[in-house]
């Protein structure tokens, strides 16, 4: 097509308004580049404010929609770098069964952030209160159907391994070799542990000020009786001079060649640290970075509830998930108890424990970080998860066969949701119960081979007997002749 010159000039020259001269110009100059023509020539183009006119509603529109754009651009930027500061919400859609419905509305209400970690490890230590959270991380597993790698045999304290490394008989496979959780006891051992599960998997456990943590094993392993203390405070008698009964305190696990000290360290060994690099604090201070960097989170029994809500933000769960039954679980009661050590019983406690302690130190100061990077609004949701846990922790244990159902209203952090029978049921279980929701229709498996918790073992030692792996192993030297002599010369 060509065009013959013409001596009209074109209306822009004239400017009648910025608009119209931005839409007359960029025209012209998308025309004059189509035609490879300067924007000289263009006083040359002839019809060209016949053929504007009739592009103006176009233009303008193409002027609007690019204006309109410059204009939100830099909000949607300042949303985008506000949302991502935000890590505390599960807008999950789904219900995740029919035992607890989802308001959807509600939930399409919340802000979309972040996707729920279904890849994790619960390391379930020992004697640091971890029944209640191994209730809550039960309880996430069932209702989120997950695909759990548990032990092979139903019977027992559903050990998967301690103090050694599981082995492949110990545990039941999936026919992929896929799993999304491990939650049972056993040690801390990365390399395994990522041996099964993905790379991108969370880690968390929990964990206890030592001086507390002392107290209870004490109590629970009967190691008065292995140290031969006898006073009514044997807690006292030791912390004078923990040294002193280092040879006593210190057990062997001949069936693994593994020694451990229900005195010394018991947390720091739940999480792989070895208990015969007790003075090696060198070692201790390496071990104890790397567990902080490969770990997510680490709950603190003395700050439970802090704990819980910091876990449901970097994990990206519900409210409702990580609710728990106030009643304590498995609460002992001993004459000692309550004993508050002196400051020098202390001092001397924390040279003992000195790992613990380094251990519990460093993750209290992980914990507080962390929920200073929350923001402000992580205290009006503590407050708020503490409301709610109450009230359904009254609920559960106050409720009649015919109470009606409890609805909790959706929130800034949580969709709707109802608390029943069912719910109830799951919240107040003790952590072994749990296990048959797991288990589903898998075979109890081998009778016998169950593994033996530490506290069995321990009572076989403090009675002079050698120490097993699988409760069938105990049973069958229990029945041996030489086991029979010795409890006939014992006069047992």
């Amino acid at each position: 097509m060509e065009f013959t010159a013409t001596q009209s000039k074109p209306r822009c020259e004239s400017r009648p308004s910025p608009p119209h001269f931005f839409v007359c110009s960029t025209y012209f100059r998308l025309l004059t580049r189509i035609h490879k023509l300067s924007p000289e020539s263009t006083t040359r183009l002839p019809h060209i404010e016949a053929m504007s006119k009739k592009l103006y509603p176009a233009i303008a529109f193409f002027v609007l929609v690019l204006g309109s754009i410059l204009y939100f651009l830099p909000i949607i930027g300042r949303v985008r770098t506000s949302s991502q500061q935000i890590l505390s919400f599960d807008i999950r859609e789904r219900g995740i069964d029919g035992t607890i419905p989802e308001n959807k509305e509600a939930t399409k209400a919340l802000p979309t952030v972040c996707s729920p970690r279904r890849k994790w490890v619960f390391i379930k230590t020992h004697k640091t209160g971890s029944c209640t959270a191994g209730v809550i991380t039960r309880r996430y597993a069932i209702y989120h159907n997950l695909t759990v790698l548990y032990p092979a045999v139903a019977s027992g304290p559903n050990m998967l391994a301690w103090p050694f490394q599981p082995a492949e008989e110990d545990y039941v496979h999936t026919p992929d070799e896929q799993y999304d959780v491990i939650l049972n006891h056993m040690r801390f051992n990365k390399t395994w542990l990522r041996s099964k599960l993905p790379a991108d998997t969370a880690y968390f456990s929990i964990i206890r000020k030592p001086d507390g943590h002392l107290k209870t094993a004490m109590n629970y392993y009967n190691l008065p009786k292995l140290m031969k203390i006898k006073s009514k405070n044997p807690v006292q008698t030791f912390l004078q001079d923990p040294w002193k009964y280092k040879h006593l305190s210190e057990a062997h696990f001949d069936f693994c060649d593994i020694t451990w000290d229900g005195t010394r360290n018991h947390q720091a060994f739940d999480l792989g640290y070895p208990t015969k690099a007790a003075d090696d604090m060198e070692q201790a201070r390496r071990y104890i970075s790397e567990l902080e960097a490969d770990f997510t989170t680490m709950l603190l029994l003395e700050h439970l509830d802090e704990s819980l809500v910091l876990l449901r933000r970097l994990m990206c769960w519900e409210v409702r998930d990580v609710l728990y039954d106030t009643t304590p679980k498995n609460s002992r009661s001993y004459a000692y108890k309550k004993y508050i050590p002196t400051a020098e019983e202390l001092a001397n406690l924390r040279r003992w424990k000195a790992v613990d302690y380094l251990l519990y130190d460093t993750f209290n100061a992980s914990l507080w970080r962390k929920i200073a990077e929350q923001g402000p609004d992580f205290y009006d949701e503590l407050r708020y998860f503490q409301e709610v846990n109450k009230r359904v922790s009254t609920y559960c244990n106050e409720r009649q066969k015919d109470t009606p159902e409890l609805t909790m209203a959706s929130s800034k952090w949580n969709s709707e949701f109802q608390v029943d029978a069912d719910v109830c049921k799951l919240l107040k279980a003790e952590v072994s119960p749990l296990m048959k929701y797991i288990r589903k229709d898998t075979p109890n498996g081998r009778k016998g081979y169950d593994i033996l918790p530490p506290r069995t073992n321990m009572a076989a030692i403090i009675r002079g007997e050698p120490t097993f792996k699988y409760s069938i192993e105990q049973k069958t030297y229990h029945k041996s002749k030489a086991y029979l002599k010795r409890k006939k010369r014992a006069g047992i």
